[in-house]
Parts: C-alpha cells; sequence; structure tokens
C-alpha cells in the first residue's frame, strides 16, 4: 500500500460510485491505470466491498442505542454472533473488554420498537443480562475504514 492506494481508497470512501476518471484524479493517474488499481485493491482485500450507507432517520429507523451485553458462561463468540444476527435490529456487535463481554449498536423505529429487540437480545439463549443506553444525539460519525 503506497501513497496512491491510499488517495484512491479515500475517494471511495468518500463516494463508492466514483467513476474511474474520477479516482485517477483523485490519485494522479490515468482511468485505466485508477482502474487496475482499484481491482489490485479489491483483489488483495484491501477493499472488502462496496455499499450504499443508509440514513436511518429517513427510513424512519429514529431510535438508536448501545446495549451492553453480559453472557452466561458457555457462550462463544460465535455463538453470540449466530443469535444476535437473527435480530435485524442489530446493526453491529463486537465482544470488548472490561465488564460487558460484547456491545451491540441497535437502531429502531421508536422506543416501544426498541424495546421489544432488546427483549429479544434478552431471550437469547447465551445471554445472562443487557445494559442499554439510548442515544440522544450523534456527534461525530465518520466512514469506516
Amino acid at each position: 500500500m503506497d501513497a496512491i492506494d491510499e488517495r484512491i481508497l479515500l475517494c471511495v470512501m468518500r463516494n463508492a460510485r466514483s467513476t474511474y476518471a474520477e479516482i485517477g484524479e483523485a490519485a494522479g493517474l490515468s482511468a485505466s491505470a485508477a482502474k487496475r488499481r482499484l481491482d489490485r485493491l479489491v483483489a488483495t482485500g484491501a477493499i472488502r466491498g462496496f455499499t450504499a450507507l443508509l440514513d436511518p432517520q429517513a427510513l424512519g429507523w429514529r431510535t438508536e442505542a448501545f446495549v451492553e451485553v453480559y453472557c452466561k458462561s458457555d457462550a462463544t463468540p460465535e455463538l453470540l454472533r449466530r443469535e444476535l444476527e437473527e435480530i435485524p435490529e442489530v446493526v453491529e456487535a463486537c465482544t470488548v473488554s472490561g465488564a460487558a463481554d460484547a456491545m451491540v449498536h441497535m437502531l429502531a423505529r421508536d422506543i416501544p420498537h426498541l424495546e421489544r429487540a432488546v427483549q429479544r437480545v434478552r431471550e437469547a439463549r447465551h445471554i445472562d443480562r443487557t445494559e442499554s443506553v439510548i442515544v440522544l444525539s450523534r456527534l461525530i460519525n465518520r466512514p469506516r475504514m
């Protein structure tokens, strides 16, 4: 990975629908050279895919929470992942250090919807309990690397 690759990555992070000409301009390359570089970044796994970022607000999912998950002793990260991916309101989940075993990011239409979704998390076989905090406002929301 060199400085040209980094400029290509920044360009597609800002707009995954950038044309090869736009990517080339950002990286100081021709469109065909930009395409070859981009294809190589995809082939090596540096770029895992391209996706549309949806605005949850526009979709009517205006309630957001972070949920600390405390697991039962027989839980493994793989078992927990399988249980959580069955809950569509779970948009992100990570195992973490500290008292909790995992942190779950959830989106819902409103508080009653969130409450039902958190209850489904609590009912998962390998989860002992949860502690939730509701997001009041987002201060920073950067694209992920």
